[in-house]
């Protein structure tokens, strides 16, 4: 069962989604809110998969909100104001219902969501099993709605863009919502090192380094100096090694 918070400052609003719920066997409703800030106390106080999130409400706005949780649930912005699409969208919704929204509609967007937490728990699964055996050789990140699977040997290079990160492979390039930090935290230490604020690099893929700058294939990517003495020290190990 995904549990959904309905928010809403209309009541005939809340009552259609409550409605809507009702018909849909794997949803359920543990509460309906007519404030960002009543919203913000039942979240402290139950589990919640699943937020129907209005825009334009009194005090704090929907957007407001949603940008002041750390740990988001999945939201699907309902709205009767179009021009907050892209503004959802960057920050990660689910999807965007227009209101008035038909009951298929609704449908649409819940299955999405569904279907994202279904996936999110089969890449949970694989990965806790995988860190039996061996620490994972991939990773999954949120790209386009899904949750793509990442094979670490495959990534060149890495670039982070404010919140957003940009990982580069040999055939296409993969746009996540995650920060810099929580990705190096993914990685293996061993095989990829941060080169600059906006840079990690797969160490295995530098074809060349000249005083800061590297390149992988026709890269040309910047090393700068807090980084630099630690990438100089890996190279100098290797060559020891050998």
């Amino acid at each position: 069962m995904i549990r959904c918070l309905a928010i809403d400052d209309e009541k005939l609003a809340l009552e259609l989604i409550e409605d809507n719920i009702r018909k849909v066997p794997f949803l359920e409703l543990v509460q309906t809110c007519r404030s960002a800030i009543e919203a913000m106390e039942a979240m402290r106080n139950q589990p919640v998969d699943l937020l129907f999130l209005d825009i334009r409400m009194p005090d704090i706005s929907g957007l407001q909100l949603l940008r002041s949780l750390l740990n988001k649930p999945l939201v699907i912005l309902t709205t009767a104001y179009s021009n907050y699409a892209k503004e959802g969208f960057d920050l990660d919704v689910i999807d965007y219902l227009l209101k008035p929204y038909s009951f298929e509609r609704f449908l649409k967007a819940v299955n999405k969501a569904n279907e994202y937490l279904g996936l999110r728990v089969i890449a949970d699964n694989q990965l806790n099993v995988a860190d039996l055996v061996s620490p994972p050789d991939f990773l999954f990140v949120k790209a386009d709605y899904r949750l793509v699977r990442i094979n670490l040997s495959n990534i060149l290079y890495i670039e982070g863009l404010k919140d957003y990160v940009k990982i580069y492979l040999p055939d296409k390039t993969v746009v996540t919502q995650m920060s810099m930090k929580s990705l190096e935290e993914k990685l293996p230490s061993q095989e990829f090192i941060r080169v600059h604020r906006s840079y990690i690099v797969s160490f295995s893929k530098i074809e060349s380094i000249q005083k800061y700058v590297l390149t992988i294939g026709k890269k040309e990517i910047p090393v700068s100096e807090p980084y630099r003495e630690k990438l100089f020290r890996i190279i100098n190990s290797e060559k020891s090694n050998q």
